[in-house]
């Protein structure tokens, strides 16, 4: 009988097992840091079998667990938000968002996440979570216009923002696009959520959701503020380590805005050669934290508290 190999011999396994495990170890703490993200994903294995909100076989589980397209969205929708001067107070106002960024966006990541992958229970405290702080919050534009956070338009604004930006950068930068019919359905799984937080009148195809987009138009400008926080955005904060991929990320941010709101913000979109090289690179990333977190990422938790025996091979970081 032949011997084995020395590649392949049982010590050679257990050292390739424990090399693996510190590279995906040291890209999650990458990707904790870089977010902001504040969760545990192991919070996601309860209560076993509670499909929440939308279950596995929903769109919302597919394109929400794409880290890169998600952060990538998420960027992109803040974009969109800072073009409506009510929806920019009100976080201008009344959050740290211009010194603590990546908080910010870990808290919306983590309200993603949750509302997502969640037990029925968490999902729907966060939501009411969410709607209590909104009840608190209100005050004038520097033109002495009121806005107040649980206005059902401004949060139809800033789900639609967020809703198409994810679905975007998702189609570009997934290697598993959604088919039509499935990216409908994502928007109609999405209303559930923006209902719940006082919206009204949302779209349930991506058709609807583009064109009452645009119909936002006339209420949207273009001033310091909104420069200030353009700006913020574009300068990201991050540890050098991080820059490389986050400077890609951000200019992918910017090519997923629509023709009209690059326009208002005076850029132009890169050309065919730079976004293929663009969307290569991301989509390459992508794949390389699907499987840092093919385990322990968010999705793969609730998988797993859906089928203990489940294996997530496939599966990516929600946050």
């Amino acid at each position: 009988m032949a011997r084995p190999s020395f590649f392949q011999s049982p010590l050679i396994s257990q050292l390739q097992t424990q090399l693996e495990a510190q590279i995906k170890d040291q890209l999650g703490q990458r990707v904790r840091a870089m977010t902001g993200a504040t969760g545990d994903a192991r919070d996601f294995l309860q209560p076993a079998g509670d499909p929440g909100l939308f279950g596995p076989d929903s769109a919302a589980w597919q394109v929400h667990a794409h880290f890169v397209a998600m952060m990538t969205g998420g960027l992109s929708s803040l974009m969109l938000q800072a073009l409506h001067p009510r929806a920019l107070a009100a976080v201008w106002d009344h959050s740290s968002f211009r010194t603590q960024l990546q908080a910010r966006l870990g808290r919306t990541a983590l309200f993603v996440a949750t509302t997502t992958y969640g037990g029925t229970a968490a999902a729907l405290q966060t939501i009411e979570r969410v709607n209590r702080i909104h009840a608190h919050i209100r005050g004038t534009l520097p033109d002495g216009t009121p806005y107040v956070a649980n206005d059902p338009q401004l949060i139809r604004w800033v789900h639609l923002g967020e809703t198409t930006s994810f679905l975007r950068a998702y189609q570009d930068l997934s290697l598993q696009p959604l088919r039509t019919d499935r990216q409908n359905l994502y928007f109609a799984e999405m209303a559930q959520i923006g209902e719940r937080l006082g919206a009204t009148d949302l779209p349930q195809t991506r058709h609807q959701a583009l064109m009452q987009l645009q119909a936002f138009r006339p209420e949207l400008r273009v001033d310091e503020r909104t420069r200030e926080t353009i700006a913020l955005i574009e300068h990201y904060p991050c540890a050098p380590l991080d820059r490389p991929l986050v400077s890609l990320i951000v200019r992918a941010a910017f090519q997923m805005l629509p023709d009209w709101a690059l326009e208002m913000l005076g850029r132009e979109r890169s050309c065919p050669l730079e976004q293929a090289a663009v969307r290569t690179a991301l989509q390459g990333m992508g794949a390389s934290l699907a499987w840092a977190f093919a385990d322990t990422g968010v999705a793969a938790r609730a998988r797993q508290r859906m089928d203990p025996t489940f294996t997530a091979a496939g599966s990516s970081p929600g946050t």
